[in-house]
């Protein structure tokens, strides 16, 4: 069984593209979520290995999930996504807790190594 990773991302396309990406690379998708407050919910029903989770969303940020995933999950593995390679993004994602940071476009195998990088 492949390991299991939550996608969360306000563009369908976008999570469409990241789910492709990662079924090709045998990860089963544990699910998908279009902001962070359904992110937080997916990630309590679904237990996902690992968690893809865009920084620009409505409701609750990037940023703002990752704390909260932290605190229901301090082990959460959480890989960032965003347009937006600003510097100080990363910084607070990373000091957040995030695992690794990924930005906008990417190239698929990028997402493939940030997965098994922060999987082990």
């Amino acid at each position: 069984m492949g390991k299991s990773i939550l996608v969360v991302d306000d563009a369908a396309f976008m999570r469409m593209m990241i789910k492709d990406i990662l079924v090709k690379n045998s990860f089963e998708i544990a699910g998908e979520a279009s902001d962070g407050v359904l992110a937080l919910q997916k990630y309590q029903e679904a237990k996902p290995d690992a968690v893809i989770l865009d920084i620009t969303m409505p409701n609750m940020d990037g940023l703002e999930t990752l704390i909260e995933l932290k605190k229901i999950d301090p082990n959460a593995k959480v890989i960032m996504c965003s347009a937006m390679g600003q510097e100080s993004m990363v910084i607070d994602a990373i000091k957040s807790g995030a695992s690794d940071f990924i930005v906008k476009p990417f190239q698929g195998d990028r997402i493939v190594k940030a997965v098994q990088k922060v999987l082990g």
